[in-house]
């Protein structure tokens, strides 16, 4: 059964230093959003992509991914006041496909994560399809307190995250009822389900532009990747 992909990018570019928003910025030959869009069109398991934007960015953000999409084609959701909120309102969107049958899963992306390729995407759908839910994680060595003392090693949190489509749902209309607003999809889904969240093995070049820095990183990778 084919799956969804939801792409946030309704976020700013404040921290990055661009005057826009910064999923917009280029990134080698491309908008930094382009990235991530391509690679879950590019799924032949995938129904449906959404990207979800900023109140009144629709056509900006559509006449920026127009000529990297061929034949593909893109659904542009506005999005809420928070992150949860952004989700909230794609879940809505894709509820009818879901309801139907024609959705088995959706996997929730941070558009300012361009790098995570195909294969993640691939990788954690396929989880979440087998297990419930999936998220990728990636080691995070070299840790310190703010005394000094070295810290066992964590693993670091990324996206896409993916979970079954019908659980998801209904996990979104609970916290809706309660006024919960979670941090992350795997917030939500833990809160609300007892299906299980499974780590999916991922790598640091999965990284989020944040910062200026960020951005010349990722471009160096991107380079690497043409």
């Amino acid at each position: 059964m084919p799956a969804a992909v939801v792409i946030l990018a309704a976020g700013s570019g404040t921290r990055v230093g661009a005057g826009t928003n910064k999923v917009l910025l280029s990134l080698g030959d491309r908008p930094l959003l382009a990235w991530s869009v391509c690679d879950a069109l590019a799924l032949e398991d995938v129904r449906r992509v959404l990207v979800v934007v900023r109140p009144g960015e629709g056509d900006l953000v559509g006449a920026a991914l127009a000529p990297y999409l061929g034949a593909g084609e893109v659904g542009v959701v506005e999005g809420g006041a928070t992150r949860h909120g952004s989700e909230s309102n794609a879940l809505r969107a894709l509820a009818p496909e879901v309801e139907s049958g024609a959705i088995d899963v959706i996997a929730i992306h941070d558009g300012a994560r361009p790098l995570a390729g195909r294969e993640l995407f691939a990788a954690t759908i396929e989880a979440a399809r087998a297990r419930g839910g999936a998220i990728p994680v990636v080691r995070l060595p070299g840790l310190l307190a703010l005394d000094g003392r070295g810290l066992p090693e964590l693993d670091g949190v990324q996206t896409p995250q993916a979970f079954r489509a019908r659980e998801l749902l209904a996990a979104y209309a609970a916290a809706d009822a309660d006024r919960f607003d979670g941090t992350d999809t795997a917030a939500c889904w833990s809160r609300y389900t007892d299906l299980p969240v499974v780590a999916v093995g991922s790598s640091p070049r999965n990284l989020k532009v944040t910062f200026p820095e960020d951005l010349a990183l990722a471009d160096r990778l991107a380079d690497r990747l043409r």
